[in-house]
């Protein structure tokens, strides 16, 4: 987390007005706080350094426009106001004026404090009002409704979920609330009252059963039909399962929604046995949050180190050791062959005590509803660059201010990616986003940060250089054999590689669907 200390400057005494260049961010304090200070232009701008949502250091983050991206989870806060603009952070930052005397910068007052929750600002509208529809109650449903309603929308916003729970932190039921060092009231997303006061239903613990894109209606379990002007897909994921003997006894869970966190902690007694199916990101997560539950560990899995996939070896090895240090017992390079009321039998048949099963073996996208709908599917909804999918009506019916700043985050995610990607074929009635995006590179927690492999992917990230060749470290570095840019993937789009849909080559994906990621991401 980044926190203010001594070694930084005190910006209320100023700092050289050189030190601060276009596009640069500069960390000191005020008041013992860490401020960021950013300049774009003449402009400066004075902001809290710590993200809103796990508090990482936007120091070390990205400067896209008046923005800044935080580097561990891409969230985006304004420059100008300390507004968060996209998921996954909701509260804003602080913010402090700033001064230019004598060649010196100064940061003055602060204008606003973090946490704040900007209240929604419905336009009035004149006639029938319009009603938007959202399909999963969800981070991704959550974060559409409240920014519609920022956006000044001004129609009706409802959201349907079979969860019975209102939004939800999902990446924390693994981590901190399962390891028990986060309590429950950290986990809703909103407060209650945030939904009335900003006109957005719930509709909880409702199923949605099928599509009318004809008629503009969704029907629901019990039969009840809701109609729509727009509808938003936002179902996500579910749990791939495991397809062995005894996959279907009671104490084989896995790790998804708050009612499953739930089940878990109820099960991790003290001294109990768990065996975790899987050395991906949630297997790992559960892993560690059940060892501070003071349970005995065993993680299960077919490759040779844990996420050798995504991070390479040496990153993998450094994993298993960081985890065998707080007593988790690797079984790598085996598969579960059965499972049985108190153990598991491996492929090799060696028996492990058993008292919970915890799967964490992928996920799929839960595209049942778009198939019944009958949009176009290729393992996933296709969409074009609005995420507006094959359905013509509601092609037609875009929201144009909102599809302008859907496309400003796409470009500032392909730049914190690996490359940039050239404009989508504009011809082709689906963009299809390129296989290869499924295996950009990770962002990773502090202390895997730190290990040397790990570099900036584009050395001039931020800095306009183009046209000049001799200046531009990305062009006149070095390349080492086998790799077309220092720093990064051969697997991952080149520069100018459309990834868009069309008749020129690109390849199709599934949407949301990254083999490893069970659970609660």
């Amino acid at each position: 987390m980044a926190e203010a200390s001594q070694d930084k400057p005190d910006l209320t005494n100023g700092v050289p007005d050189n030190d601060l260049g276009d596009g640069a961010m500069l960390v000191g304090q005020v008041g013992g706080e860490a401020v960021l200070l950013a300049r774009r232009g003449r402009e400066i701008f004075a902001i809290g350094a710590t993200c809103t949502h796990y508090g990482g250091p936007l120091g070390e983050g990205l400067i896209v426009e008046d923005t800044v991206r935080c580097p561990w989870h891409h969230a985006c806060f304004s420059l100008r106001t300390g507004e968060a603009l996209a998921a996954p952070a909701l509260n804003a930052t602080s913010c402090w004026r700033t001064e230019r005397r004598d060649g010196r910068i100064f940061v003055g007052d602060r204008i606003s404090e973090a946490g704040r929750q900007l209240p929604a600002k419905p336009r009035p509208t004149d006639g029938p009002r319009e009603r938007m529809v959202i399909i999963g109650g969800g981070g991704a449903g959550n974060a559409a409704a409240e920014m519609l309603r920022r956006g000044g929308y001004a129609g009706g916003v409802t959201i349907i979920s079979d969860d019975a729970a209102a939004p939800y932190d999902r990446p924390n039921l693994s981590k901190d609330y399962l390891a028990g060092t986060a309590p429950e009231e950290w986990i809703p997303l909103r407060p209650p009252e945030f939904y009335a006061d900003n006109g957005i239903e719930l509709r909880l613990g409702t199923t949605a059963t099928a599509i009318d894109t004809a008629r503009r209606h969704v029907m629901l379990g019990g039969g009840e039909e809701l109609g729509f002007d727009k509808l938003l897909l936002a179902t996500g994921a579910e749990p791939i399962r495991l397809q062995v003997p005894g996959a279907d006894l009671p104490h084989v869970r896995t790790l998804r929604s708050l009612a499953d966190s739930r089940d878990l902690i109820a099960r991790a007694r003290r001294g109990t046995h768990a065996v975790v199916v899987g050395a991906s990101f949630i297997g790992l997560e559960a892993a560690a949050a059940l060892r501070h539950r003071q349970v005995e560990v065993h993680v299960v899995a077919p490759e040779a180190r844990p996420m050798e996939r995504v991070l390479g070896p040496e990153l993998g090895d450094f994993v298993r050791q960081l985890h065998e240090s707080h007593g988790v017992v690797f079984h790598l390079g085996h598969t579960v062959g059965a499972i049985e009321a108190g153990r598991v039998r491996l492929d090799n048949g060696v028996p492990i005590d058993a008292d919970l099963v915890v799967v964490g073996i992928g996920v799929r996208p839960r595209i049942h509803l778009a198939q019944q709908a009958g949009l176009a599917i290729d393992r996933g909804v296709l969409v074009n660059e609005y995420l507006e999918t094959s359905a013509q009506d509601f092609r037609r019916r875009r929201h144009r201010p909102l599809a302008r700043r859907l496309q400003r985050r796409a470009a500032a995610h392909r730049a914190l990616g690996r490359c940039r990607a050239a404009r989508p074929d504009r011809g082709a009635q689906h963009a299809r986003p390129a296989r290869a995006l499924r295996r950009r590179a990770v962002l990773l927690e502090p202390a895997l940060r730190r290990v040397d492999r790990l570099r900036r992917p584009c050395q001039c990230m931020g800095r306009d250089c183009r046209g000049r060749r001799s200046e531009c470290p990305r062009r006149s570095a070095a390349r080492p054999p086998g790799r077309s840019h220092p720093g990064r993937r051969d697997d991952l789009p080149r520069p100018r590689e459309p990834i868009g849909g069309g008749r020129h080559g690109t390849r199709p994906v599934a949407v949301g669907s990254r083999k490893g990621s069970a659970g609660a991401h």
